[in-house]
């Protein structure tokens, strides 16, 4: 299809989560530190990105944070949809609800909003499902039909969050497809977690239609951005956005950019007791698998219609990368003088080179960077709640 204007390439993390709100826990699990202002700010200013999901932004207290922002002037609403924080990152408000599967289970879904009034809308139709509308991610008591129609009936996009993590994924912890959950075609995007990439998930030949999404699920400042997605549209609105997922008039993703599976938290099978990894329905050392978190890759070799991935045609490229602040060396001095010397996380990415980083941070970490940068390590695997570790 015909674009109907010149497009431009952004960057956006679509799943970020809020800590605190007016001194209120939000995410249970995520640091008092990332508040609404500190998540802005350190997404704008320090990662680089352009556009955001506050995915707890449909929650009580982050509702009337956001107002204030937006009477202070610090968010301003945009025509076609978000707000725009200090004119440079478009800010979309989200909710992310539980939802029990069909034969146990749970999984997790995005429900994304064009504006405050809608959210709002959104909020107090969630207080008839749930119990507690200031926490992030609560169980609803209804279905993924219901909950994709309440979203798109405020004009929101509805998205598979994680689908193959073994908590709280679709497709890792509930059903072997999501027709068996909802219809897929109420799904405007899956997100394909930490623990998997495009290669993995396109061995689901029912997938091959779905845009997929690369987010942080951050649960604090320095994570936002470990996995995200470089966008091709008209400008900074909601109404782009929805137009890049479902791929229209020449949007879409151009690169998902995530961690390398391996790195993930629940790329293989291991026991949580003895940390050994098992491979199929094998035993560890504890002679049982009463205490195994069954692997991504596991799961998906079980599942998997396809032996090999069969990407379509729309399929942008899964590059591999390795958060800044994970590469070994990288500690609070080099990261300030990396910082200094090139803006963002995100420009270090696009820019930087051996020569120019060894005059930043020296010979030695310079060459660790440049390396990590062109992807030139393996992994020792990941699993049951352990990230895999880098190995040059």
């Amino acid at each position: 299809m015909v674009s109907d204007g010149p497009l431009k390439a952004y960057d956006a993390d679509f799943h970020i989560h809020i800590g605190r709100a007016l001194g209120k826990p939000v995410k249970i699990a995520a640091g008092a530190s990332l508040t609404l202002e500190n998540l802005l700010h350190h997404a704008a200013y320090v990662k680089g990105l352009d556009v955001v999901t506050v995915i707890d932004g449909v929650c009580d207290n982050v509702l009337l944070e956001v107002e204030r922002l937006v009477d202070e002037g610090q968010l301003t609403p945009v025509a076609g949809g978000g707000l725009l924080f200090r004119d440079r990152l478009l800010v979309l408000l989200g909710a992310e609800v539980e939802l029990s599967g069909p034969t146990g289970g749970a999984a997790h879904f995005g429900c994304w909003f064009p504006d405050v009034l809608r959210a709002k809308d959104f909020n107090g139709w969630l207080k008839t499902v749930q119990k507690n509308t200031q926490l992030s991610s609560q169980r609803a008591y209804t279905d993924a039909v219901a909950l994709a129609a309440q979203t798109h009936e405020r004009d929101g996009l509805f998205i598979v969050h994680h689908a193959f993590t073994p908590f709280k994924g679709l497709l890792g912890n509930c059903v072997r497809q999501v027709g068996d959950f909802l219809d897929i075609h109420q799904v405007d995007a899956l997100e394909l977690g930490l623990s998997s990439d495009s290669s993995m998930a396109d061995r689901l030949s029912e997938l091959s239609e779905l845009t997929f999404v690369t987010n942080s699920d951050a649960h604090g400042v320095k994570t936002i951005a470990r996995e995200y997605n470089r966008v091709r549209m008209q400008g900074l609105n909601f109404a782009e956005v929805a137009k890049v997922l479902h791929r229209e008039a020449g949007r879409g993703i151009e690169a998902n950019y995530g961690l390398h599976p391996q790195q993930g938290k629940y790329y293989r099978t291991r026991c949580r007791v003895c940390d050994e990894l098992v491979a199929g329905n094998g035993a560890c050392r504890c002679a049982t698998d009463k205490h195994h978190v069954y692997g991504v890759k596991d799961r998906l070799d079980d599942i998997s219609d396809l032996v090999e991935p069969a990407h379509p045609a729309h399929r942008p490229e899964y590059v591999h990368h390795v958060p800044l602040c994970d590469i070994p060396g990288v500690g609070p001095t080099a990261y300030r003088k990396l910082l200094e010397a090139y803006g963002t996380e995100l420009a270090i990415r696009r820019t930087a080179d051996e020569s120019t980083l060894t005059d930043v941070v020296g010979e030695r970490l310079g060459i660790v960077i440049a390396r990590a940068l062109r992807g030139e390590f393996t992994w020792e695997a990941g699993g049951a709640g352990t990230y895999g570790k880098i190995i040059f």
